[in-house]
């Protein structure tokens, strides 16, 4: 029943949220959902893998062999925990953000968490496809709707990206649906494929899948949609974005294309591979060169996000399970970087690093918290993300899928100093600069906003500190991928 509920809480939330005429009482309600949905999620870490509460099975298109099948997994699990913690944080970190027609926003924000969960939650192509859309379709409006000026034309491209990468994803969906021996959308029919599809196949059908999460992600040159979007994005709707939606790509990586499609993802590890690296230099220099707050932390994103999807296609046991830390580090430590952007945003109306500086003087709380974030962000010792990156890393230089194993780490490393260039740099000229006529008057942040970042930085330490659980809950998980994605090699 867990799966269930972390798909039905949401949807349902989503639905009575619309029918609210107070601001007011949409924004809490959609709070009170959120909170109840991470209940439910801490309650599955709670129990046994093989409790019958984390799996439901029931008929749903029986004329398709489609059955509702979703479960939870290491895999799931991390990915659900991460939506479940982001979305509290999310309606908190922008309780003051005002918005016209407030229900529909948070209706719309709750209705794409359903989404989200019923991604990372299902165990059947169509029912995945299914939630993959559901996930998308209300960041389509609510970007359109509440977004900035350059809404529409940034929306447009976004909506363009995601719905060729959709199309093509649902045109390999189907073509294996039909070479499945029972005609079935059950995951483990699609496993069963890789025995039976020739490598020829499997090389082309790559691509179909690969190209839709390869947007999500996204992963150069399949980007350009990111930066503006982003940027003209909602600060909340960055936040799922950017720490949470970008999961959706490195998720279809882990659970669906390597181990329906191993053959393929050997063949074509490579040049992905080199894809990655040409699109983590390039989001670095780009961040090292912006201006803007919010473009400088998105293509910040990017050079990550390529970091996470370099290390799925090494398929090693470190460098998935440091995948699968990263993944929720991430999400913990951008959603970090967004409210510091909004908070300065709201206080100065502008993002503009050259207009800021000397923010420590008037708001030390601001500025050690935004300094832990930062310093994890780029993979300080004792850190989340230092967990993370060290064992990718690790697990890339030992890789045994690719010749180039070496030239892929020394390259990927790079990175590593570029971020601490960019961050730091940042770092210095907002908050540690010359006080200037425009920050003159800083106010210091409120209670709430310092409880949100103090529990992000908590979330930081411990992970950081200990990540011995987040190894245990996923170690299973892992070695059931690796088997798969290394079948025949």
């Amino acid at each position: 029943m867990i799966p269930i509920l972390l798909i039905v809480i949401p949807l349902v939330s989503a639905f009575v949220g619309f029918c609210f005429k107070n601001d007011g009482a949409a924004r809490s309600w959609s709070l009170f959902s959120s909170i109840l949905t991470l209940i439910v999620s801490v309650v599955g870490l709670t129990l046994d893998p093989a409790n019958s509460n984390l799996h439901f099975d029931a008929e749903w298109l029986p004329a398709l062999h489609s059955r509702f099948s979703v479960g939870l997994d290491g895999l799931g699990q991390i990915l659900t925990l991460l939506t479940s913690i982001s979305f509290p944080i999310i309606f908190v970190a922008t309780w003051r953000d005002e918005y016209r027609n407030a229900k529909n926003f948070y209706g719309l924000m709750l209705l794409s968490q359903a989404g989200l969960m019923g991604v990372f939650l299902a165990m059947d192509a169509l029912l995945f496809y299914f939630f993959w859309e559901l996930a998308l379709i209300p960041v389509y409006f609510l970007a359109s709707q509440w977004g900035g000026e350059r809404r529409i034309q940034a929306t447009f491209k976004f909506f363009i990206y995601t719905f060729v990468g959709s199309l093509l994803m649902l045109v390999g969906i189907i073509y294996l649906y039909f070479h499945t021996r029972n005609t079935s959308f059950s995951i483990e029919s699609f496993y069963a494929l890789r025995s039976t599809i020739s490598n020829a196949d499997q090389s082309w059908l790559f691509w179909l899948f690969f190209i839709a999460f390869a947007i999500k992600m996204p992963i150069w040159p399949f980007h350009t949609w990111q930066p503006e979007t982003y940027e003209q994005s909602p600060t909340a709707v960055t936040m799922v974005l950017s720490a949470i939606m970008v999961k959706m790509g490195l998720f279809g990586l882990i659970r669906w294309l390597g181990p329906v499609l191993p053959v393929g993802t050997w063949q074509w590890g490579d040049t992905v591979s080199t894809l990655c690296i040409i699109g983590m230099i390039y989001a670095s220099l780009l961040a090292m060169r912006q201006n803007d707050l919010k473009r400088m932390v998105a293509y910040s994103s990017i050079a990550h996000v390529g970091l996470m999807c370099l290390a799925v296609f090494a398929t090693s046991q470190s460098s998935m399970q440091g995948v699968m830390i990263q993944m929720f580090s991430h999400g913990i430590n951008i959603i970090g970087l967004w409210i510091v952007v909004a908070l300065i945003e709201r206080q100065y109306h502008t993002r503009k690093i050259s207009e800021l500086g000397g923010i420590a003087l008037k708001a030390p709380g601001l500025a050690i918290l935004l300094v832990i974030v930062a310093l994890a962000n780029i993979a300080l010792p004792l850190t989340n993300a230092f967990i993370g990156e060290f064992m990718m890393f690790n697990g890339i230089y030992a890789s045994t899928a690719t010749k180039y194993n070496v030239v892929f780490t020394v390259t990927a490393a790079i990175t590593v100093i570029l971020s601490a260039v960019y961050m730091l740099n940042m770092i210095h000229r907002v908050f540690y600069g010359t006080e200037n006529t425009l920050t003159a008057h800083t106010k210091d942040i409120q209670l709430n906003e310092k409880i949100i970042l103090a529990v992000i930085v908590l979330l930081i330490v411990v992970v950081g500190v200990y990540p011995q659980p987040v190894f245990e809950l996923t170690k299973q998980t892992v070695d059931a991928i690796l088997q798969k994605m290394n079948y025949k090699l």
